[in-house]
């Protein structure tokens, strides 16, 4: 059977946020609820949920402004399909749908950017962020306080 690529969350029911919830607890991307999923989801311009046989096997979504910048984020592969070109085929779908913003950004997981360059990424050497949980993001390696 054919794998099925949607690009929305309309129709998407309590059941199918809670399928997302468990799929980035297993990609292993953290504890995310569904409700904040939702949301996340619903303020986000791009999005793109992957299903085999109906069930789902990967997701990711881009914040974007329609021009000037989109951001890929929340890419997450269900474990026993990584390492089969999946996350490389939802990157590559948020990057064509993200086509005619002057910049596409992600951040990477520590040690997954040599995956990011071969889908033609480059290091930001000026990024900067505040995160909620700050000694997470330092213990993780996203980023540093020098």
């Amino acid at each position: 059977m054919a794998l099925e690529w949607k690009y929305s969350s309309e129709g998407m029911t309590a059941s199918d946020w809670e399928e997302l919830s468990h799929l980035y607890r297993a990609a292993p991307l953290g504890d995310k609820k569904p409700a904040d999923l939702q949301l996340v989801f619903s303020n986000s311009m791009f999005k793109c949920f992957v299903y085999d046989a109906g069930q789902l096997i990967a997701a990711g979504r881009a914040v974007a402004d329609g021009k000037d910048c989109s951001y890929i984020c929340d890419i997450a592969v269900a474990p026993d399909r990584q390492g089969s070109g999946m996350g490389k085929d939802m990157v590559a779908a948020l990057v064509r749908l993200s086509g005619g913003h002057k910049k596409i950004i992600l951040y990477a997981v520590a040690g997954k950017e040599p995956f990011y360059r071969k889908l033609g990424f480059k290091r930001m050497l000026t990024a900067m962020a505040i995160f909620a949980n700050e000694d997470q993001a330092l213990q993780s390696g996203l980023i540093s306080d020098t």
